[in-house]
């Protein structure tokens, strides 16, 4: 099946890349609803309620404290997966990758085109005068980080649940799908909606997915590989 893969992408000139938290696994970021995820570790509250756009708004000083220890790993280094797709956008195959990941890695990588559906952690801002701020203000801050400015509150710009997501990020993710000769969808469960429902706009040639378990679009699936990415993606 890999080398039916590795014939899809010599073949392909317009490669879409969709991931989720399984694209930075292999860079030591847990995710969130694997054995030991978050999910699956016990705290005060459910995780789910603590990145939650509620318990940000109510718990302020206890959300930083969750989301500083658990959700930035500042030392983690892209990987084979994050390399190869940078270096397929500079081939000109690949036209964007769209992630629910929020660790910049995609970037840090060397691709251009990366649409984050969920926002980043390396983007802050002043809720009230709207001035930006780097990972490390957050970071270097005591409690809740308040804007040397203003004095507001400094959020993450970053996708909590019960927020939306930005309008314009998905008509580009839109855009880029429905064009694109191949879809790959690499390390999601697809269980996060509406993020998993935009693959509906692909109608190209290939459709791939490469995740450790199932997901609920095999049997859609060209090409279905259940193999750790990076690997897959080293071997190109």
């Amino acid at each position: 099946m890999e080398q039916k893969f590795k014939e899809a992408v010599e073949k392909s000139n317009y490669i879409v890349f969709f991931g989720g938290a399984g694209v930075s696994t292999e860079s030591g970021i847990p995710d969130f609803r694997s054995v030991d995820g978050l999910y699956n570790q016990k705290y005060k509250y459910p995780p789910e309620v603590m990145v939650s756009h509620s318990f940000y708004v109510s718990r302020t000083e206890e959300f930083f404290d969750f989301y500083k220890e658990k959700m930035i790993f500042k030392e983690a280094k892209p990987n084979q997966a994050h390399i190869k797709l940078a270096q397929l956008e500079a081939m000109g195959k690949l036209k964007a990758v769209v992630t629910q990941n929020i660790d910049g890695l995609h970037q840090a990588a060397g691709s251009k085109e990366v649409l984050e559906l969920h926002g980043s952690v390396h983007r802050n801002y002043c809720e009230d005068c709207g001035k930006f701020f780097d990972l490390d203000y957050i970071l270097d801050s005591n409690g809740v980080p308040k804007c040397d400015a203003c004095g507001g509150n400094v959020k993450p710009d970053v996708v909590l649940y019960e927020e939306g997501l930005d309008s314009e990020t998905l008509t580009r993710t839109i855009q880029h799908i429905s064009k694109a000769d191949m879809l790959i969808i690499g390390g999601t469960s697809l269980a996060v909606y509406p993020a998993a429902g935009l693959i509906d706009y692909f109608k190209g040639d290939y459709l791939v997915v490469i995740n450790m378990a199932p997901t609920p679009r095999d049997k859609h699936a060209d090409i279905v590989i259940n193999k750790k990415i990076g690997e897959v993606f080293s071997r190109l």
